[in-house]
């Protein structure tokens, strides 16, 4: 299952990877909100997971992950929630607490227990004393599993954005 998982990520990673790099970010219309109604459920819990982290609820937002999940960010990986709970956890919550992100963009499919959820934001403040003014592309793979949707793979990537 974990290979079944790491090839459908690797697949979608391309899709809209491919797709998401030769457009640039504009903002939400009718248009550019694409989202399946069957990954309505999965992208609540994508919700989840944000506003656990925006309210510095780390428990919560652990709870939405799958045990195996694999955070892909910064050209580095966390393969299991125990790692990315001891490594960058704690710094995601903090500057989700303290920068606030625009929604742009969002799309998303679900298939059998399958789903992805791609999202793009702007995310706009100040954090640890410095501007922050950032576009940013998000995947987020999930599983549903009989305690509801769990993050199975998330992949963040962001640039610098072009001044307003």
């Amino acid at each position: 299952m974990k290979h079944l998982l790491s090839t459908l990520g690797a697949g979608l990673l391309l899709i809209t990877g491919t797709a998401l790099a030769h457009e640039p970010a504009k903002p939400a219309t009718a248009s550019s909100n694409s989202l399946a109604p069957a990954a309505k459920s999965a992208a609540l819990a994508v919700d989840g997971f944000h506003a656990a982290l925006a309210a510095g609820d780390t428990e919560k937002a652990l709870a939405l992950l799958a045990p195996d999940v694999l955070v892909v960010e910064e050209g580095g990986a966390e393969r299991s929630r125990a790692e990315y709970a001891s490594h960058h956890l704690a710094a995601d919550a903090a500057f989700t607490r303290a920068v606030p992100s625009t929604p742009l963009s969002r799309s998303g499919l679900a298939q059998g227990d399958l789903a992805y959820i791609v999202s793009e934001s702007r995310t706009t403040g100040v954090y640890g004393g410095k501007p922050v003014d950032r576009l940013s592309a998000e995947t987020m793979v999930l599983r549903h599993e009989p305690a509801g949707w769990k993050i199975v793979h998330i992949h963040w990537s962001s640039r610098a954005a072009k001044p307003k």
